[in-house]
């Protein structure tokens, strides 16, 4: 008898401790968490202003081509494929961009030929007569030196430039107060995003890790733009850095907040469109630490891709 309970002492011990662990990752619902579209930015309204078009004929049309093209649809189906995740995230990033950042071209071919305008132009990262390489070799960047893999280490790096250069005046030097990417690694204009996918050059160099791992391209570095503008605007390559991104997302919420978003690509999208998913899993673990659970929530970019899933879904 003293046995038996000692064993079921023990068991439920175990099941104690296995209980939590087991309830830990938390499926995110599909669909909108907002009832309407949370409030886009003027920018994006401004641009298609510009454009003097509409953010529903720019949707409309980026759906076509998509819908026209299933060589295009059937190289997603395969990059989200080799990357682990539905492919509809990859359709719902494409869908997003190109109705609020930019407008489609109205073939991929188009896409190919603006990657080649840009073949063997030279440029590179910088501010102010100091190439991002340089800039990195200050002191200020040691403890980065240390970092596994180049997503660790840019993110590293990016963490340096706010505490210690992002509006500051270093070294009698000063520093614009806008993020590392936007100073340094924009050679043509502030806020330029390039290709099929609307990669960041410093998005596609902390992801470059994966995709060489993942899909064989050649690892990016800092020193050669042109490189970098080569891998992020040739489609099929972008793809590869697009899926790359994605997966980073899922992992990163499933392992820092414990919940599992690849079952809704409008939160996936949201993140592909604001960007550092690890600080944003971070926050939403800590809003968490009580007994509510609290959703991730999409912006407007991601409700639109929830809210045209269905026809979104039909293009695959």
């Amino acid at each position: 008898m003293r046995l038996t309970a000692c064993l079921l002492v023990i068991a439920t011990l175990c099941l104690a401790a296995a209980g939590p662990a087991a309830a830990e990752i938390l499926t995110v619902p599909e669909g909108n968490r907002h009832a309407e579209q949370p409030h886009v930015p003027g920018a994006s309204v401004r641009r298609t202003k510009a454009g003097r078009t509409s953010f529903d004929a720019k949707y409309e049309k980026v759906r076509d081509l998509l819908a026209s093209d299933r060589n295009l649809v059937a190289k997603i189906k395969q990059t989200a494929a080799a990357y682990g995740i539905a492919p509809i995230h990859m359709i719902g990033a494409i869908a997003g961009e190109h109705t609020y950042n930019v407008d489609a071209y109205d073939r991929l071919q188009a896409y190919y030929v603006k990657a080649a305008a840009y073949a063997g132009n030279s440029f590179r990262f910088g501010y102010e007569g100091e190439s991002i390489a340089e800039f990195v070799e200050r002191p200020q960047f040691s403890a980065c030196a240390g970092e596994a893999t180049s997503y660790a280490l840019w993110s590293c790096r990016e963490r340096v430039w706010e505490s210690e250069f992002r509006g500051r005046l270093v070294g009698g030097k000063a520093f614009p107060d806008n993020r590392l990417s936007a100073v340094f690694f924009q050679p043509f204009f502030a806020g330029q995003t390039f290709g099929l996918g609307q990669i960041n050059p410093l998005t596609a160099l902390k992801l470059t890790d994966m995709v060489s791992r993942v899909s064989g391209y050649g690892r990016l570095d800092e020193s050669n733009a042109a490189n970098v503008y080569a891998a992020i605007m040739e489609p099929d390559v972008s793809l590869a850095y697009m899926a790359a991104s994605i997966r980073h997302s899922i992992d990163a919420y499933r392992s820092i907040a414990g919940m599992d978003i690849s079952k809704n690509p409008g939160i996936t999208a949201t993140l592909y469109n604001v960007g550092n998913p690890d600080q944003r899993a971070a926050a939403l673990a800590a809003r968490n630490s009580g007994d509510e659970v609290h959703w991730p929530e999409e912006n407007y970019y991601g409700w639109l891709v929830n809210e045209k899933r269905a026809e979104l879904d039909a293009l695959l």
